[in-house]
């Protein structure tokens, strides 16, 4: 079995997926715009610098949705999805993607940013295997609550997480052919887990290691 796992933010789309939810929640009057752009940023920096308090940052994304609700929220996303995510996904991803759907690869994109946010964008690559972060639910009302349910899909945890997906198709990483394409030093536990690392826009961190240890550099959206 050939299988082929794609990062979203900054691999897939040429912005970070949860950042941009909350600036555009932010223009709904969502959020304190001083204090969510100060606090947005400095989370992002921690990402790229690989020293982000994943459970913290969750719960910091995740409290204008926990606020307004499923209905506003939910419409809301299907706005954004129309005015940020369509116009920027780019026909050399797409292609990349459908490439490998193609061939007859499994194709999973295994993401950093909750469900919330990118169930729908990953359908709008036609991928409906997706492992990203989980959200607790509130049993009274079903709703978010602004924590992680499992082992978040960050770092380390993203190779427990394939390694889930695997085993409840009865596979292992020895029965399969993988290749992994990411942009970030936080994906490095699961680049070095498959068989094909694909160092994809990489940061410049990244874009060392993968120079250093010949693997492939995919510019995807220098072209």
């Amino acid at each position: 079995m050939k299988l082929a796992l794609f990062d979203l933010d900054h691999t897939l789309i040429p912005f970070d997926s949860d950042y941009e939810w909350g600036v555009f929640t932010t223009a709904l009057g969502w959020n304190d715009a001083a204090d969510f752009a100060a606090r947005n940023d400095a989370y992002y920096q921690q990402y790229k610098a690989g020293t982000l308090d994943i459970h913290d940052y969750v719960r910091f994304a995740t409290r204008a949705i926990c606020q307004q609700g499923a209905v506003k929220s939910v419409a809301a996303h299907a706005d954004f999805m129309r005015a940020v995510v369509q116009k920027a996904i780019q026909p050399q991803a797409m292609q990349l993607v459908q490439s490998h759907q193609a061939a007859g690869d499994a194709v999973v994109i295994v993401t950093a940013t909750n469900e919330f946010v990118t169930r729908p964008i990953a359908a709008a690559f036609g991928v409906p295997e997706l492992i990203a972060i989980n959200l607790a639910r509130d049993p009274a009302n079903g709703w978010f609550t602004g924590e992680i349910e499992g082992t978040p899909s960050f770092r380390e945890g993203k190779v427990a997480r394939v390694q889930e997906w695997l085993a409840s198709r009865q596979l292992s990483w020895e029965d399969v052919e993988s290749t992994f394409y990411s942009d970030s030093i936080n994906d490095l536990p699961l680049l070095e887990h498959v068989t094909h690392p694909v160092a994809t826009n990489p940061d410049a961190r990244l874009r060392a290691i993968a120079n250093a240890r010949g693997w492939r550099i995919l510019e995807l959206f220098r072209d």
